[in-house]
């Protein structure tokens, strides 16, 4: 996994979540949403973020790409719930999560530079 690949994915997820949360406000019953929207939310911005970082190799989008693997596995998780339920969109945010947090978690495992 090349950091140009894993920002591509990355911001693909992030449109995902985007749209998921988009389409999550205008179900009828947002209540049980609430989680989903939070997590679609966040999962984007971070996303984001990580990408940002990703242009510059190193300790800290290591350490920011780590993160955004464990938030995209959580926001799948949530999202899985849903689709489970017959949302397409949370369906489709779940399988775009669980690919960038493949693809930052091969990031996170990557070797890292020595700073010497």
């Amino acid at each position: 996994m090349t950091p140009a690949e894993c920002i591509e994915l990355c911001m693909k997820c992030a449109a995902a979540c985007n749209a998921c949360a988009a389409a999550c406000l205008h179900e009828r019953d947002v209540e049980p949403l609430r989680l989903c929207i939070s997590l679609d939310v966040q999962c984007a911005e971070v996303c984001v973020a990580t990408a940002r970082l990703l242009n510059y190799p190193g300790e800290f989008s290591t350490t920011m790409a780590k993160f955004c693997s464990n938030l995209c596995r959580v926001c799948a998780e949530e999202c899985e719930k849903h689709a489970a339920h017959g949302m397409q969109h949370c369906a489709e945010c779940a399988a775009a999560c669980r690919i960038c947090s493949d693809a930052c978690e091969a990031i996170t495992n990557a070797t890292v530079p020595s700073k010497n």
